[in-house]
């Protein structure tokens, strides 16, 4: 028993946009058994370049019903059958959506003409319910409109299960198919290569630019869960829409897909990432000589081209860190720039006091620490290794199973150096602290 639905809307997202037309026809699997259409008042203008797509105007739907008149009647024709529709999660997000606010839980099977189509006649440039109205001579009264449009996707339908296509539905329906729940513009044999394995995965559009790239303990289920729920937002809808294609890079542990995510968003810079596309402020902590011979420790922002005694996220972080050193090594505050200039004392000895600033910051980055996170891999045999030196994240890759040596110039042989950034360092060492089974001190 199924139910072929069309609907008309004021825009592309149900959140903020409303139904204006339904048409539902029901369908025993044979013949078309019964049909409804109705014009729905929206509660929102209707824009112009949609009443010139489906001459559908403000004036039209003024006397017609609100949903919420309908909406138990459409439950009740909906009720026990299987959901079609051409591009099918367009309707059912805007009808699922409309059905909850006014009380109804409605959560049926669906099918796809579209993506049924595909299977049925493979080879055809274009699966538009237009297109396909064209090549099989599918008669359309009032094109753009939900009862013609219905009413076509009905015949095509037949037509599908005329081509074998009673075996396509019950391969559609079955439990693990995911393929009812994907985007329209991507493919069940995209989705079946994808691995049960760490990693990381970048949506393309359909020039094929990465327009969101994230991470995953398991690829293939991670990718999956953003085409489920319920969110009818507009931004998500767009980002439904302009996923054409997922690739993947595996990692051997779900930590270096961290880190890997966080190094391709700042390489690609994707539209729809959000989180760690502000730009970043780093302060650091550096040693130089001045004029009359002090060796000096001062906070400033990160120099692109000068390597400072350490790096903080936060100014506030460098000032405490530069504090503790000057009273346990008796700095003097003016030397460090946290006092004026002119409290300065004359009697303060270059040679002895650039040797408390030289143990000071032999301290700081001893206290930073340089080791190495290993890690059995979730497959193979090969050792995962995140390499930090002095505090800052090196790089990471795989050692051979039968590695010995952790000497950190032997770790380098096999690892990949990588661009750190706050959000990798913030990582591994909330990483390190709670796994310390895993870390390897390093000289």
């Amino acid at each position: 028993m199924y139910a072929i639905v069309d609907i008309e809307t004021t825009g592309s997202h149900p959140d903020k946009n409303g139904i204006t037309e339904i048409a539902i026809v029901l369908h025993n699997g044979t013949e078309v058994e019964g049909r409804y259409e109705t014009l729905i008042n929206p509660r929102y203008k209707i824009p112009s370049y949609i009443t010139y797509l489906t001459g559908i105007t403000n004036e039209a739907v003024a006397t017609a019903p609100d949903f919420s008149d309908v909406a138990v009647h459409i439950h009740n024709l909906l009720s026990n059958r299987i959901f079609i529709a051409h591009n099918v999660n367009f309707d059912y997000t805007f009808i699922r959506h409309h059905l909850m606010i006014n009380g109804y839980h409605w959560l049926p099977k669906k099918l796809c003409t579209l993506k049924l189509s595909r299977k049925a006649f493979p080879g055809l440039q274009k699966y538009g319910l237009g297109h396909l109205c064209q090549i099989f001579n599918i008669p359309v009264v009032n094109r753009h409109r939900a009862g013609g449009d219905a009413d076509a996707t009905a015949i095509l339908f037949q037509k599908i299960l005329n081509e074998g296509g009673e075996k396509l539905v019950k391969d559609f329906l079955k439990k693990d198919n995911h393929e009812q729940i994907l985007p329209p513009n991507l493919s069940k044999e995209n989705i079946n290569k994808l691995p049960y394995v760490p990693g990381v995965y970048y949506f393309h559009n359909a020039k094929g630019k990465i327009i969101y790239v994230g991470k995953a303990k398991c690829i293939k289920k991670r990718v999956l869960s953003h085409f489920t729920g319920l969110n009818t937002g507009k931004k998500r809808q767009e980002f439904l829409r302009n996923i054409h294609e997922v690739t993947f890079t595996e990692c051997p542990t779900e930590l270096t897909a961290f880190i890997l995510e966080s190094i391709e968003i700042k390489k690609y810079w994707p539209e729809y990432n959000f989180s760690q596309k502000r730009a970043e402020q780093f302060y650091g902590i550096y040693l130089f000589e001045d004029s009359a011979g002090f060796m000096r420790l001062a906070i400033d922002k990160k120099r692109k081209h000068t390597e400072p005694v350490a790096s903080f996220a936060l100014i506030a972080h460098a000032h405490n860190t530069l504090w503790k050193l000057v009273k346990k090594f008796e700095l003097h505050p003016a030397l460090c720039f946290l006092q004026k200039q002119s409290l300065i004392p004359a009697e303060i000895e270059p040679v002895v006091y650039n040797e408390k600033v030289m143990n000071a910051v032999a301290h700081l980055q001893q206290n930073l620490g340089t080791f190495a996170i290993v890690e059995a891999p979730v497959t193979g045999n090969r050792q995962s290794c995140v390499l930090v030196e002095n505090g800052k994240f090196y790089g990471m890759g795989l050692l051979p199973h039968n590695n010995t040596s952790y000497d950190s110039l032997h770790l380098k042989n096999y690892l990949t150096v990588y661009p750190e950034n706050e959000m990798i360092r913030t990582l591994v060492k909330a990483y390190a602290q709670k796994n310390s089974n895993s870390i390897v001190k390093l000289s």
